[in-house]
Formats: structure tokens, sequence, C-alpha cells
């Protein structure tokens, strides 16, 4: 499911492009390739911890 963005977050984005001297296309693609590549955050690190913590216990209530 695509949502769009609102008019309130396109301009803060064309603004950040404008401050960064890089064209909205290239700072969206920076964007997206940066959140791709980087380590899992900290909230799924977290919970996959708990998951795998609480394995056997989920297990046997199942």
């Amino acid at each position: 499911m695509m949502t769009s963005i609102t008019d309130n977050q396109s301009q803060k984005l064309q603004e950040l492009a404008r401050v960064y001297g890089v064209p909205l296309e290239d700072l969206l693609c920076a964007t997206i390739e940066d959140w791709i590549s980087s380590p899992k955050s900290d909230f799924t690190q977290a919970a996959e911890y708990v998951l795998n913590k609480n394995a056997e216990l989920y297990r046997r209530l199942a």
C-alpha cells in the first residue's frame, strides 16, 4: 500500500534539499539507500531478543 506524503512533508523535504544544495530526488535516494543499508533499529533488535528468549514459553502456550 502506497501512501502519499503530505504537503507539509513535501515542503520540509524540499527545504532540506535546498539546505544541502542537492536535488530533491538525490536527497530521497540517499535517504532510502541509507535506511535500507543501515543496521536494524534498536527496537527491532530488542524485539527479536525477547522473542528468541521466550520462544520456548510461546511454544508451550500455543
